[in-house]
């Protein structure tokens, strides 16, 4: 374990990898406590934007000893940024969790605006978060957990073969939104959280469409905070989000959801205990 890290997380240790695009990513493995991969493996639960996650999600996994509602055991691997540019997660996390081709809502170019305006955001920092959203690479973001990452999981912490899950809050929503829509077949269940589904014109209205088997199971949480506040682009968030919903239970789609009383900043903690309860639950 890195010394930077020992001791700040139970039973988590750290590691740096770098994918084959050249992106380096910090992994966090967060493992039940007591647990012996050689007589009881458990499955991964995959949490995305693990500079941000790891600290309000890793403590959860005492879940599995609930004796009020237990969640069945799990090994969570969160997957942030390392080096340099852990700095930059926030703006990173746009090139690696928005799909390919996916439109830039006005609503989003207006808060990014506000941001600058109320100082919160330098306008060399705008810039250069909106630039990460003009060639978006969650394809190869999900080739890297799936074709990189796992196998590695697997081999070094003696992780079980089926049962896998993947978690994502906000654009990591999205990205959870788009591994489902891709079919793949890691993932026994996804929970997709207040996703950043910005636009009307979403690419994952268009792979709504397409045909094809979609084997996971998939959990969606919106946040009614966000739904009735004077935010706009977090209405849109959560209209899509219910438009996403609509159109997947009218095909008979798998997919639980539910309504959290949270706003978009607080909601995180929330949607991941609700996928748990969940798509998780004994």
């Amino acid at each position: 374990m890195s010394a930077m890290w020992h001791g700040c997380l139970a039973d988590t240790d750290y590691f740096e990898m770098r994918s084959t695009h050249g992106h380096d990513y910090g992994v966090w493995v967060t493992t039940p406590p007591g647990y012996d991969p050689a007589t009881a493996p458990a499955p991964v639960v995959y949490v995305l934007d693990g500079n941000w996650t790891v600290g309000q999600t890793a403590p959860l996994i005492v879940t599995q000893r609930d004796p009020l509602q237990q969640i069945k055991p799990y090994v969570q691997v969160s997957v942030g940024y390392a080096g340099e540019e852990a700095e930059h997660w926030a703006r990173l996390r746009n090139r690696d969790l928005v799909p390919p081709g996916e439109p830039v809502a006005p609503e989003f170019l207006d808060a990014v605006e506000t941001a600058v305006r109320s100082g919160s955001m330098t306008r060399d920092q705008a810039d250069a978060y909106l630039a990460e959203l003009e060639d978006t690479r969650a394809d190869a973001f999900l080739s890297f957990i799936t074709d990189e990452l796992h196998p590695r999981i697997e081999r070094d912490h003696g992780t079980a073969a089926t049962g896998h899950g993947l978690f994502g809050y906000s654009y990591g929503g999205l990205f959870a939104l788009y591994a489902w829509l891709t079919g793949t077949t890691l993932f026994e269940s996804i929970g997709a959280g207040s996703p950043g589904v910005a636009s009307e014109d979403s690419s994952v209205f268009a792979r709504l469409e397409e045909p094809g088997d979609r084997p996971a199971r998939l959990h969606v949480t919106v946040n009614d905070r966000e739904l009735f506040g004077e935010m706009p682009i977090y209405q849109n968030l959560a209209k899509n989000a219910a438009t996403v919903l609509h159109r997947l239970t009218s095909r008979g789609a798998t997919v639980t959801s539910e309504v959290l009383r949270e706003t978009h900043v607080t909601g995180l903690q929330a949607s991941f205990l609700s996928y748990l309860r969940t798509c998780r639950a004994v």
